[in-house]
């Protein structure tokens, strides 16, 4: 029987650096040629053009659109059976080009479900579920909270009709952890080393094997820790229990609440994030994320907010071909296009328009 192709899943809360640790895969993939499916919310697919900016491989032989699948119809453990299944058949067909897949949840998504279609004749017979590596936000787990923003990640899985299965945060937390083959505890550097204790502590708690524990910072983490660990999870998962085990699969609903932003002018990166901040507190925005043209400056300026949270730093030269633009995804509940797009105005001398 031919190899299979090795698939990671890579799961976590909204935040906690899963796009990163891929990034950083990508980037120090040792010469494996990896494709990579995202489950991106917003149309204008930042996530997705994140990794597609990374070096695949050294001779650049896999860089191109084709090998960073984006599906933005919502959580892909609602959407396997329409989103996923096509999308796997695709890859499999290229599997001679290919030597590893990493797959990217969204922050709410359930992973058993996903893992679960790895028993489908149509996938079984060519891939199989090499691990699952569950990313954990060390910050947000040691000041007591499972995401950067408990009440919103709560609101979006018990509110949004998208996301079928009501999962409070608690349940969400366990079951990510409970199908883990790897934890990855992201942003230590961020924590006290007492925080960094408990930390360690509560994730052990909720563990229900022995499962190994390594740390990151901005998503460094060995490419060798990741890959090639052969769990075969799908042949596995009566050993990965989940509070939805008696649930049927999850229906699916097209509507997600995102907004898509598009502006050809340039930002200050201080005052935009203070504009920010303030539709934070003003509406339920849960996510943003983004690419910002800065003044006099040649590179693009990422921007990640989670919550109150925001991060922000400089990915590559802004190239030739490509419009100096700020491209702006707002992600959350009952969201005002209006209000944003009103804050973010611009002045007589300088135009914008939204997408």
């Amino acid at each position: 029987m031919a190899k299979k192709i090795p698939v990671t899943v890579i799961t976590g809360f909204l935040g906690s650096g899963k796009t990163t640790l891929i990034r950083h895969l990508l980037t120090h993939n040792q010469g494996r040629r990896i494709a990579v499916i995202v489950n991106e919310f917003g149309e204008l697919g930042i996530d997705g053009e994140l990794l597609k900016s990374c070096q695949v491989c050294p001779e650049d032989e896999l860089e191109t659109p084709s090998n960073i699948v984006e599906l933005t119809n919502g959580c892909l453990c609602c959407t396997v059976q329409e989103e996923f299944l096509p999308t796997m058949q695709a890859l499999i067909a290229r599997k001679d080009d290919i030597d590893c897949i990493l797959i990217e949840t969204s922050g709410l998504a359930l992973p058993k479900p996903l893992i679960t279609a790895f028993r489908w004749p149509e996938i079984r017979t060519a891939a199989t579920v090499d691990a699952v590596i569950t990313v954990v936000d060390c910050d947000a787990v040691a000041d007591g909270r499972f995401a950067s923003d408990p009440a919103a990640v709560d609101a979006i899985g018990q509110e949004d009709e998208n996301l079928d299965h009501e999962t409070p945060l608690q349940e969400l937390f366990e079951d990510q952890l409970a199908c883990a083959d790897l934890v990855v505890l992201n942003k230590a550097d961020l924590v006290s080393a007492e925080q960094y204790q408990q930390t360690i502590d509560l994730v052990n708690r909720e563990l229900p094997r022995a499962v190994k524990i390594v740390t990151s910072d901005r998503g460094i983490v060995d490419v060798n820790t990741i890959l090639g660990l052969n769990a075969a999870v799908e042949d596995h998962l009566e050993d990965r229990p989940s509070h939805h085990d008696a649930e049927g699969e999850h229906e699916h609903d097209d509507d997600i609440n995102s907004i898509n932003l598009v502006l050809d002018r340039e930002f200050d990166p201080e005052s935009l994030r203070q504009k920010l901040e303030l539709l934070v507190k003003e509406q339920e925005i849960y996510r943003i994320k983004g690419f910002v043209a800065v003044p006099n400056k040649p590179m693009r300026l990422v921007i990640q907010g989670v919550g109150n949270r925001f991060e922000q730093f400089y990915d590559r030269p802004w190239r030739t071909d490509e419009p100096r633009e700020t491209k702006l995804v707002f992600i959350g509940q009952s969201i005002d296009p209006v209000a944003i797009t009103t804050a973010l105005a611009v002045g007589r001398s300088e135009r914008g328009n939204s997408a």
